[in-house]
């Protein structure tokens, strides 16, 4: 596990919070666009929002580089926005899971995923964070169907009913274990699988029924989300005792919420600490996140600021 670790606050005794300067899972500096070797980055999350790697769940964070075989998981009303690094950009929207497999690079700087989507709502767009057309070859799963992408933007959810990928532009390649393979290159074909029989027929949605779909994975302004480069903070709570401020740590971050702990030297070698989520883009969407924080924690005043 990579970790990024902030300086060290040496306590009275010699001893280092360590438990809030950790940030597990790879957490970057926030950049335009990925760096070589970072195949996949946070931009956006509006939370609850976790990052699972090799047995441990730590909630989603923007600007973290995540890895192959990380699962993202959303929960209730989320939205999480990945860059991929060829400029692409992956969406899910609330109670969803996406494994990411097969990250890389191959001959000729092919850019390669298996996007793994095993419930909830997905989007692919191709051009959000780059204008470079870099050749790719990622193939998306929506439960019981995939998709083989060729410059393409699609929707698609996988729900206890079916299994549906919507063709916005672009064309895709879709396959079902019991339909042959089948091309969309209409703009808003669709194809649908009822879970536990084959596919309907390959038709075509309505534009009013596809703003629907798309607004499912969007990230919602007033949703109090957090983004790459974002200059607003809120202060759950500041703290005299240690303890409290594990406790409140651990209690925001199991609930899906990115918090980290800022030690404030205090009168007489003591110290405060400061619970805090960062990277909210707007004072607006602080002050949203920092009643959502009051609510769901039990929180009596937290505090919005600017960094």
């Amino acid at each position: 596990m990579k970790l990024t670790i902030e300086p060290l606050i040496r306590l009275p005794g010699g001893r280092v919070l360590l438990a809030c300067c950790l940030l597990a899972f790879g957490v970057q500096a926030s950049a335009a666009q990925p760096i070589p070797g970072n195949y996949a980055v946070v931009d956006s999350v509006q939370m609850p929002a976790w990052v699972e790697r090799a047995g441990g769940r730590q909630p989603l964070v923007p600007g973290q580089s995540l890895q192959n075989r990380d699962r993202i998981i959303t929960g209730a009303d989320a939205r999480v926005m990945i860059n991929l690094a060829e400029g692409s950009a992956v969406k899910l929207g609330e109670n969803a899971q996406l494994d990411l497999n097969a990250l890389g690079h191959r001959d000729n700087r092919v850019f390669t995923a298996a996007l793994d989507v095993a419930q909830g709502a997905f989007r692919f767009t191709t051009g959000i964070f780059s204008k470079l057309r870099q050749q790719r070859a990622i193939n998306v799963r929506i439960a019981t169907i995939t998709a083989g992408i060729r410059g393409t933007d699609l929707w698609g959810s996988s729900d206890a009913e079916r299994d549906l990928v919507c063709l916005l532009e672009g064309r895709i390649t879709v396959i079902h274990a019991q339909d042959e393979a089948r091309e969309l290159s209409e703009p808003l074909s669709f194809y649908t699988a009822p879970k536990g029989a084959a596919p309907n027929p390959v038709a075509i949605v309505d534009a009013a029924q596809v703003k629907l779909w798309s607004a499912q994975t969007e990230v919602q302004a007033g949703s109090g989300y957090a983004r790459r480069g974002g200059q607003w903070k809120v202060a759950l709570a500041t703290l005299d005792d240690e303890a409290a401020a594990l406790a409140l740590y651990d209690r925001a971050r199991t609930a899906g919420y990115a918090v980290r702990i800022k030690p404030l030297a205090a009168e007489g070698g003591a110290y405060r600490y400061v619970v805090r989520v960062m990277h909210l883009p707007t004072q607006a969407e602080a002050v949203m996140l920092s009643a959502r924080l009051a609510h769901v924690l039990e929180l009596s005043a937290p505090v919005v600021t600017r960094y």
